[in-house]
This record gives structure tokens, sequence and C-alpha cells, in this order.
């Protein structure tokens, strides 16, 4: 029986189906990682490794996933991650994010480079919704963003630390993705042309094909050769701690340090006034060979302690793994490649239907280990 037969469950069969309906340029975009792909080989096979002790005979007829995240209600510990981009995944992708993220009840963030901006994004949501920043050299800019993040009810800046420079992606320079050669541009051409459904549904009706929050930064908003050129020159290898100080200052909400691996850096991530670290490696897509997020995550939690909210990110693939990672510390998680594997497979009711798996994941998980809420979720689940 064919994968476009069947329901899709689990982020795998989204993922199937997403790889049918894209330009091959755009699924190894999302799919990919960094030079061989090992830490993003990691970040799952480490989740898989751990155990759960499965425990019986205790009332769990009353089970609730709900939590608070950043100071908000939320009905599971599960973010949906900022990724670049996912408005090419699917029509608008972010709008339709961020819809079944409040129908879900769980926070939303929007990345820097979304395709749909913050105004966009704030007019289609009915709750607040998280930013993610990127330190730019001009620092106007970066004022600017805030000011309209504030604007459109962002109550959370989700600030990105491990980008200093771009991850050596080789799946991109393969398929030629964003690439003015001749050869690039006919292996372009010919993947959208055989990919009509996108074509029509997002090619055609999805456009402005622009990164929405920067489209007045670049002469032409179409070019994304010209945008992919201006970020490169603007991501600023020279910040440290006293920019996050600096940020902390003119930002007057929660802010979350997304990049963090080391318990150091999280120890300085809070004395430079963060209200959060989310411990991560940016889904493999940056230096191969790091841990995986989830190895690093007990040491980080032991090291922030109760001074801040330690969230990650990473491998999530299941209710089971946000129950895990609970288990070793993290207040929540953030999910990427998922939301956009069922966004870019079947919209908005394929991320509400993913993230309905994921809770009812939780429930069962919780209720197997004898747990009935996510506060009795701890180191003592984990069978060593």
């Amino acid at each position: 029986m064919g994968t476009l037969n069947v329901a899709p469950v689990t982020p795998l069969d989204y993922r199937r189906l997403a790889e049918k309906r894209l330009p091959r340029f755009l699924f190894d975009y999302i799919d990919g990682g960094a030079n061989d792909e090992l830490t993003m080989a990691a970040n799952i096979a480490d989740f898989q490794r751990l155990k759960l002790k499965q425990r019986v005979m205790r009332d769990v007829s009353n089970i609730s996933t709900a939590t608070t995240i950043a100071g908000e209600a939320a009905s599971m510990p599960v973010i949906l991650a900022p990724v670049g981009m996912a408005g090419l995944m699917a029509r608008r992708g972010e709008v339709q994010g961020v819809r079944a993220a409040n129908a879900a009840g769980v926070p939303f963030t929007l990345s820097t480079v979304g395709i749909c901006p913050l105004e966009e994004v704030a007019a289609a949501s009915s709750k607040p919704f998280w930013f993610q920043l990127y330190m730019i050299r001009d620092r106007g800019i970066v004022r600017d963003m805030l000011t309209r993040a504030q604007a459109a009810g962002c109550t959370t800046l989700v600030f990105t630390v491990d980008l200093p420079i771009a991850g050596m992606r080789h799946r991109d320079a393969r398929n030629g993705m964003g690439g003015h050669s001749l050869r690039a541009r006919a292996a372009s051409a010919w993947q959208i042309a055989t990919h009509p459904i996108w074509v029509a549904d997002v090619g055609v009706f999805g456009k402005p094909h622009s990164f929405g929050n920067l489209e007045d930064m670049v002469a032409n908003p179409t070019d994304m050769e010209a945008y992919k050129k201006w970020l490169n020159a603007q991501f600023d290898c020279s910040v440290t701690w006293k920019d996050i100080e600096w940020l902390r200052g003119i930002w007057p909400g929660k802010l979350i340090i997304k990049g963090i691996l080391e318990a150091d850096d999280a120890i300085a991530a809070v004395a430079a006034g963060a209200d959060g670290v989310i411990v991560s490696n940016h889904g493999g897509r940056q230096l191969d060979t790091a841990a995986s997020g989830i190895s690093k995550l007990p040491e980080v939690a032991a090291a922030v302690g109760d001074k801040a909210e330690v969230l990650m990110d990473g491998g999530v693939r299941s209710g089971i793994d946000v129950v895990k990672a609970l288990a070793l510390g993290a207040r929540a998680v953030l999910i990427g490649r998922p939301w956009v594997w069922a966004n870019a497979a079947r919209g908005q009711a394929g991320v509400s239907d993913l993230l309905a798996v994921f809770k009812r994941e939780m429930e069962v998980a919780m209720a197997l280990t004898g747990v009935t809420n996510v506060a009795q979720l701890n180191a003592d689940l984990i069978d060593r």
C-alpha cells in the first residue's frame, strides 16, 4: 500500500509525504544537517537509547499534560520551533503553523527568516507568539525588529547564539539550493516542474516569497540569492555575552537563549539576564559531531537549577520523547522538522493532528510510567 493512501500519524509518516510533495532542494533544506549529519542522527539515536520504567498499579485515572512555559499556560510542554523559510514548505506556512499552535494551546515561534512577516502572523494569531532573532551587525535593525515584535504582541524573544557562521550543509550544495549557476538553475527548475501540486499551492498562491521580516532591507524582496548574501554579511561573529546584556536592556519580555550545549555557557546566559536557555545544536545543522541535545540536557539543567527555565530541542519525534526530556530536566521541548513536515504534507490540519498525537502519546507514556502530571516527571523514570 502506498504512503499516499494511508493516514499519516507519526513525524516519519509526514516526512514521507513531504518528500513527495516538495521540490528536492526544499525538502533537503528542511531534512538535512551539517557535513556527514552525524549530530543530526545522534539527536534521534540518543533519545532511542533512553528507556523508561514501566510502573503499574498506580491511580492514573486523571492525567494532565498542562504546564506553564515562560510564564504562559500551555496544554502540553511542546513549542513549535522557529524554522527558516517555513512559508515555502506550505502556503503561508508560518500562518498555518501559528493557527495550529493556537488551537492546540502551545506556543509558536516565528523565525527571523520566516516567509510571513510578524504583522501577518499576528493578524492570524489569537494568542501571543514568540519571536526568534539573530544578532545582526546593524543594531538599528535589531531595535526596529524588536519594536515590531513587541507591537505584534510577542511576549517571548528567542535569541539564537549558535550561528555566528552557517554550518556546512552539503545537501544544499549538491542540489544547487540558492545557486545561480546554469546547472543549479536547471536543477531547481526541473525539481519545481516535477512537483505541480507545490507549484499551484505554494509557488502561485503562496506569494510573496520573501523573508517577510527583512523585506525592507534588500532592494529586490523576491531575490532569495540577494537575501542570502545580505544575511551572510549581517551575521555578527563578534557577538559576546555583553551583547546579550544590551539585548536584555531593550527587550521588556521574556528572553530565552537558544543554542546552549555546555553548562558554563548556560551559566553565562543566566548571568547576562536570560529567563531561559534552550539546549540545542541547531538540529544538527551547525557543528557536526557536536553532542546531542538530550545527552547534554542533564548537566545544563543541573547547572542552571531554578535560576532559569531549561528547554531543549533536537531529535524529538514523539510524546514519549517529550516525557524523556522532562524526566531529564527540561521544562518543555521544541519541535522543528516534525511540524514543518506535517505542514508541507497536510497544511494546518496536519500540524493539528500531529500535535494531538504528541499529546496522546504523552498521556499514554505518563499513565504507563505511573505519573499523572508533568511535575512528577523526573530522572527516577529513566531505566539506567
